[in-house]
């Protein structure tokens, strides 16, 4: 990828002015000659660090989006995939799915702790009908958000489906939150800021995502905002961060190439075109959790321990 002609990126605008306009080293514990211990030694120097100036992101607030490795994980299996994690220092997980491979909420509470690792956030099911299931695997498993890989129903196709999305968000949120397992997400694609609809007061054209900010409650609610596909839609992800930071307690951090009219294509962390200093610099004032993603990353080790190394001293 480091060879790819870089695309023409679209236009960047800030959030208003967008709705104006319409692992297979397991056995010997190391990776290239870094044993767990020692990943795990550098992430804690770089936890030291003053922050204030950027210097990284503290391990224990790095996490990886179990995806990027659903076709490997299909393949070597969710356990071999944890330890090849562990190695590197990782200390989180976001699992979707696939990744339980059948096992129930203990068993893969059993399996994280034996690779040191938790699982605060997930992407699961929002379906309101079975949600008392979902917030009892969470708590077994000790998430602190539950969510998907999206929202929750009826969607965001119309401004009466996403207000009443809002609607079904603050009372699967609440319930969430009042349960100890903490606020439900909404996690985006490009459709939440290019879908725009006349806002119901005002009647300014507005994105969707911005509707669901303003119509869901804080208490209960929060985004996990996918860096490339905001992007990708034309936002300016430093400008959102500043005008919505405190409703932003997760980051999706993906890298790749925008490209004109077409979807971006995901790359690995710090070879695409995103400036990202900018971007964590802004988030660090309220991120909870920085969850490094590519869709469909090739089966090696390199993609989950570059994206750790790079968050964990993005400035140095």
């Amino acid at each position: 990828m480091a060879n790819r002609p870089r695309a023409t990126p679209k236009k960047q605008l800030p959030l208003r002015a967008l709705g104006a306009v319409a692992v297979l080293t397991l056995a010997t514990g190391t990776l290239n000659g870094a044993t767990q211990s020692e990943s795990r030694h550098r992430a804690a120097d770089n936890a030291g660090s003053d922050h204030s100036q950027g210097h990284g992101i503290p391990a224990n607030k790095i996490s990886i989006q179990m995806f990027s490795y659903s076709n490997w994980g299909n393949v070597i299996g969710t356990e071999k995939i944890f330890a090849e994690l562990a190695a590197i220092g990782y200390e989180n997980v976001e699992p979707f799915d696939g990744t339980y491979e059948g096992r129930t909420a203990r068993e893969f509470s059993e399996l994280l702790e034996r690779h040191g690792l938790n699982a605060p956030t997930a992407h699961g099911s929002t379906d309101e009908k079975t949600f008392a299931e979902t917030i009892d695997f969470a708590k077994t498993v000790g998430q602190r958000y539950t969510g998907s890989g999206g929202s929750a129903s009826p969607g965001t196709g119309t401004l009466r489906d996403t207000l009443e999305t809002a609607r079904t968000l603050n009372r699967l949120g609440e319930k969430s939150k009042n349960s100890g397992t903490g606020k439900i997400f909404v996690h985006n694609h490009q459709g939440e800021f290019t879908r725009q609809f006349p806002h119901p007061r005002t009647g300014e054209l507005t994105s969707a995502w911005e509707l669901l900010a303003e119509f869901t409650d804080p208490r209960y609610v929060t985004f996990e905002l996918d860096v490339l596909w905001a992007a990708d839609a034309g936002v300016d992800v430093v400008q959102l961060l500043s005008d919505y930071g405190e409703r932003v307690e997760l980051l999706h951090v993906k890298d790749g190439f925008l490209n004109g009219d077409e979807r971006a294509v995901p790359t690995d962390l710090g070879e695409g075109e995103l400036e990202w200093t900018p971007i964590l610099d802004a988030a660090q004032k309220q991120v909870e959790y920085f969850i490094v993603e590519r869709d469909l990353a090739p089966s090696t080790a390199e993609f989950a321990r570059d994206s750790f190394e790079f968050l964990s001293c993005y400035t140095c």
